[in-house]
């Protein structure tokens, strides 16, 4: 337990130096933001869009390279996402191992943004236009010793707006702890390090949506319930965003004072910001029952009026054989609500029946 404690030390003392010497951009600002989306249902379901779980899931590796493994090997993986206003988006994978060099996980990943009708500035239509964006990854991950891996991600972007287009490379480089029974897991991933080739307008680019994440998990001893926690965009302490519109913070007609957090509340919302819970029931090693808590979208999305599960998922994972299928239904509004879809299959245990 000491040696645990004292490899979480060091992830967060990493963590610490990577957000003094690194800078980046969230919010409106920056491209490719698909990149940084939740692709997974499984991932999805506990909150967050890491994981830090070593067990072979081959859907868990476009977000956490490091997880890639052999006993993946001729794994295919297929992930689809509904979103409101016609947006879907999703990834489909194929695992294979190579003896001498490691395990790689090949990987295209994609956002259909729906049709748009275009009109000049006199409110002329133009006619229909479409929108996607495309990332094709190749992952690598070796096992260093029984208890640290490491992985890499290469990416490849594409991206059509329109009549614009972009070309641009990224790599995600992490870190994984596991330790000797397997009941916890800790993961350092820095997602979306690199830079567009060819920017949408000559001489104008933008930053890619990097990320300095931390993911931990831990299995209990005597029930089939593991807790995850993840900790996001360490490169940037302050992430609070104020709605002018939001009753809570305008000012009291009468004498002009805006309600303020206490010193005490303000750093305890700035912290859990950070901040994506989930925890996952495995009933028999067949059926998964996942729910997750992400505070930040909570407190950015949620309605004055009703707040609803603005913030919560929950989701479930069937195993049968050498099919693995997923699904999640993650709240963003009291209203509005995304669906995840993740199939996987084993194609190595077929391989073997044939």
């Amino acid at each position: 337990m000491h040696y645990i404690q004292r490899t979480a030390i060091l992830f967060f003392c990493l963590a610490g130096f990577f957000i003094n010497q690194l800078h980046a951009q969230i919010g409106g600002n920056g491209t490719y933001k698909f990149l940084g989306y939740t692709n997974s249902a499984r991932i999805a379901g506990m909150g967050g869009n890491l994981l830090a779980i070593n067990d072979n899931d081959i859907t868990l590796t476009q977000a956490n390279p490091s997880l890639i493994t052999a006993a993946m090997n001729n794994n295919l993986a297929l992930s689809y996402v509904n979103n409101p206003g016609g947006i879907n988006y999703g990834f489909i994978a194929f695992a294979h191992n190579f003896s001498k060099v490691g395990a790689f996980v090949a990987s295209l990943q994609f956002i259909n943004d729906g049709k748009f009708t275009g009109a000049d500035p006199a409110g002329n239509l133009t006619g229909d236009f479409y929108a996607g964006e495309y990332a094709l990854n190749i992952g690598w991950g070796r096992q260093l010793t029984p208890l640290f891996s490491i992985g890499a991600n290469g990416k490849l972007i594409y991206s059509q707006l329109e009549t614009y287009q972009s070309l641009g490379i990224a790599v995600d480089v992490a870190g994984t702890y596991t330790s000797k029974d397997q009941s916890f897991t800790a993961s350092v991933v820095g997602r979306n390090i690199g830079s567009q080739l060819i920017p949408y307008l000559p001489g104008q680019y933008q930053p890619l949506p990097f990320e300095l994440q931390i993911g931990l998990s831990q299995k209990l001893k005597h029930i089939p319930l593991r807790f995850s926690q993840i900790l996001t965009n360490l490169q940037k302490w302050d992430l609070t965003y104020v709605d002018p519109t939001d009753p809570a913070n305008t000012a009291d007609p009468i004498t002009g004072e805006v309600n303020e957090k206490t010193g005490i509340a303000k750093f305890a919302d700035g912290l859990m910001r950070h901040v994506v819970l989930g925890a996952e029931l495995t009933i028999a090693k067949v059926l998964a029952i996942r729910i997750g808590y992400n505070y930040q979208r909570r407190q950015e999305l949620k309605l004055s009026s009703k707040a609803g599960l603005t913030g919560f998922s929950i989701g479930a994972g069937l195993r049968v054989k050498m099919f693995n299928l997923s699904y999640t239904r993650a709240s963003y509004t009291a209203s509005i609500a995304r669906n995840y879809i993740t199939l996987g299959v084993n194609l190595q245990e077929f391989v073997k029946k044939q």
